[in-house]
């Protein structure tokens, strides 16, 4: 079989851009020594190129410091450190009912244990009033976390962060967005949209490696530490440093991934948020028309709309497994997911917990051709069912 075409951008992007090919390979010849852990050159050099990436991420994302920026291995424990470190024992907490099990498995490990409870408001597409009003109708006087996806990894549904955002900061509550699905998509601000904690998946659309990850904030200093280790600073100390970054940084960074990151980032600089998601949406939009005029296809989204979502979209064909639409696809050189997306959450607002969904993820290296070409592969499959 030949080369493969890629639609499973909201697991990771594929191809990255030449230059974190470059960056990467650049890094394992010439940025190999451990960064802030000694005193030689190389050492030196190789934390200047990780410091470079936290300037970069910090400009992007309108951070207050480039110490604000922890270095993790994905999105996920970038939650998890946010989650963990913050709550205490009677704390509330609301999410969304768009989340990914990134932020719903470690909120209701702790709502099992006792220590917390948590509410799960609803997002209206294209309605951020009605948005808005459900999580403003849940919170509580203990309400200590706002935790919101900011776009749906299954159904592409964008959330009014900036709203949410403000809502939780009026209720002296902090802001948690799951960037994850928009980071490189859509232009995320914190100190605009009052983010507390900014989580990140370096490997997605901001073209990293993969094995990187973000956690943004300015209050690291206020979180509890769920892994304690070397930081290259105050080692005499018995007791984790409260510096930034190095408190939530423990242990030796992905040197090499995060040099491949900052040239991610460069690049999705260079070309502009709003160009890859002007070409992405055109793109999806195609796809959307061609499989809406299909009367075999489910579709789960209303009109699809720049501005309400993200460049992905799930469907279903009727009378046909999504993991075996997704597997003959695969057969066919195309490839998508199936399944649930390890989003028990959105599966349920949709009504496809038993059946899942087929996701078709764009990125900015699709075309036109392979988008026409994956919808007639679809059609094919749809009228053989």
């Amino acid at each position: 079989m030949g080369s493969i075409i890629y639609f499973d951008n909201g697991a990771t992007t594929f191809p990255k851009p030449v230059r974190v090919e470059h960056a990467v390979i650049g890094a394992l010849r010439k940025y190999g020594a451990n960064p802030g852990r000694s005193g030689h050159s190389m050492s030196i050099d190789t934390a200047v190129k990780v410091y470079e990436c936290r300037e970069a991420a910090a400009a992007m994302f309108g951070a207050e410091s480039p110490e604000n920026v922890v270095f993790t291995p994905n999105c996920t424990v970038a939650i998890n450190l946010a989650v963990k470190g913050l709550l205490k024992q009677g704390d509330h907490v609301i999410i969304s009912d768009i989340e990914h099990n990134s932020v719903l498995r470690p909120v209701h490990k702790l709502a099992s244990r006792g220590i917390i409870t948590y509410s799960v408001a609803q997002i209206y597409e294209g309605d951020d009033e009605a948005t808005l009003n459900s999580f403003r109708t849940l919170m509580k006087p203990n309400t200590r976390l706002v935790a919101c996806s900011h776009g749906s990894n299954v159904w592409g549904i964008i959330a009014p962060i900036s709203k949410i955002g403000e809502m939780a900061r009026e209720k002296n509550a902090f802001f948690l967005v799951d960037a994850a699905q928009t980071a490189g998509v859509v232009k995320v601000d914190m100190q605009k949209q009052n983010i507390d904690f900014l989580c990140i998946a370096g490997h997605k659309s901001l073209y990293g490696p993969p094995g990187t990850g973000m956690l943004i904030t300015a209050i690291g200093k206020n979180l509890d530490t769920i892994i304690e280790g070397g930081s290259g600073t105050f080692s005499a100390s018995y007791i984790q440093p409260e510096e930034m970054p190095e408190r939530l940084e423990s242990g030796t960074v992905n040197t090499m991934g995060i040099i491949g990151l900052n040239a991610g980032i460069n690049y999705v600089c260079q070309k502009g948020i709003d160009r890859i998601y002007s070409h992405e949406m055109r793109l999806s939009e195609i796809i959307y028309a061609g499989l809406s005029a299909n009367k075999n296809i489910e579709l789960y989204t209303k009109a699809f709309e720049k501005g309400i979502y993200l460049p992905v979209i799930s469907f279903n064909i009727k009378g046909e497994a999504s993991e075996e639409v997704a597997s003959k696809l695969s057969d066919m050189g195309f490839a998508l997911r199936g399944g649930l997306h390890c989003s028990p959450l959105a599966h349920k607002k949709m009504g496809t917990t038993d059946t899942g969904a087929v996701r078709i993820s764009v990125g900015a290296f699709n075309t036109a051709a392979q988008v026409n070409e994956l919808c007639r592969a679809i059609e094919r499959i749809s009228y053989s069912a």
